[in-house]
């Protein structure tokens, strides 16, 4: 069953809070500091919770859509299907292609609004093995408003080779401008995050047996009713001379070296929530650690 949340929710205002992460202290004795006694795991279950996928039959498929059918693109994804290359997981393997400013790759999602917790178990590799050899090569989760090909917004958490190989990639592209942050990441299983509530975005991830971690938090200025998401791309070098010209290089599958195929164990959603007086763009306000409290679930 599709769950079409975004045609019921869609209604909500837009959230558009604005600004940039900063550390001003809230007062010492108001109640601007969230501590961690004051917030919950987000909750599983619910409208959004019926979008969860663990991929175990063949049939998990037909809840996700390509984003190059519904809004007519090149698809750049070479192979895709889900318990059968990997049992129990979603495969896929994109064909050259990327997520950079306004050029476009791989993407298959669900219609969903609201505040909101992606939460997924991910691996990527080059295709014969160990991390990709070639330059962004990265997999993982994407939140993006539809229609936007002209003016793309979008935020993605992924993981595998930017220019360095072992990276996590938490990128913010608004209105066809990128900015990416990295950081080192282990190879094998890797459990992300991608999140929206209130006026923030959060990226989060965890390597298999450690500790959740922060990549980044931006403001939220998308819509109420996005696309949310797994994608996939790899082969920045391949695009040559047209690097620096997203429309032709949109136009038609480029040939290059594809290097990277990306297994999902899950992609689960959940509600989150903070308190109304929390200002989760000020980390005096909402801590780090406060922040993966309320945005990754119970156990996780």
């Amino acid at each position: 069953m599709r769950a079409k949340v975004a045609g019921t929710l869609a209604v909500v205002s837009a959230v558009a809070g604005c600004g940039t992460v900063t550390s001003a202290q809230p007062t010492p004795t108001g109640p601007g500091l969230v501590t961690l006694d004051k917030v919950t795991p987000p909750a599983p279950g619910g409208e959004v919770g019926q979008a969860s996928t663990e991929f175990a039959n063949a049939a998990d498929l037909s809840v996700w859509t390509k984003l190059s059918e519904t809004e007519k693109d090149v698809d750049r994804i070479a192979k895709l299907d889900v318990n059968k290359t990997v049992k129990g997981s979603m495969y896929v393997e994109p064909k050259t292609s990327a997520w950079f400013d306004g050029f476009r790759g791989p993407f298959v999602y669900q219609d969903l609004a609201g505040d909101i917790v992606m939460h997924a178990r991910v691996k990527v590799e080059g295709k014969s093995g160990g991390l990709p050899k070639r330059k962004f090569s990265l997999g993982g989760l994407m939140a993006r408003q539809p229609g936007s090909y002209a003016t793309p917004n979008w935020v993605s958490v992924t993981i595998g080779t930017t220019d360095k190989s072992g990276r996590v990639e938490a990128k913010y592209t608004k209105d066809g401008s990128s900015k990416p942050k990295e950081a080192a990441v282990k190879s094998g299983w890797v459990e992300l995050v991608l999140a929206r509530v209130g006026r923030v975005f959060v990226a989060l991830y965890k390597e298999d047996g450690g500790k959740w971690k922060v990549a980044n938090r931006w403001p939220s200025t998308l819509p109420d009713a996005l696309q949310w998401g797994i994608t996939a791309y790899t082969d920045w070098d391949s695009y040559n001379t047209l690097k620096k010209d997203a429309t032709k290089g949109n136009a038609k599958q480029i040939t290059g070296q594809p290097d990277l195929k990306l297994t999902v164990d899950y992609v689960r959603f959940l509600r989150p929530e903070l308190p109304e007086y929390a200002d989760p763009l000020n980390d005096a306000s909402v801590s780090d650690e406060v922040l993966i409290k309320a945005m990754t679930p119970d156990g996780a």
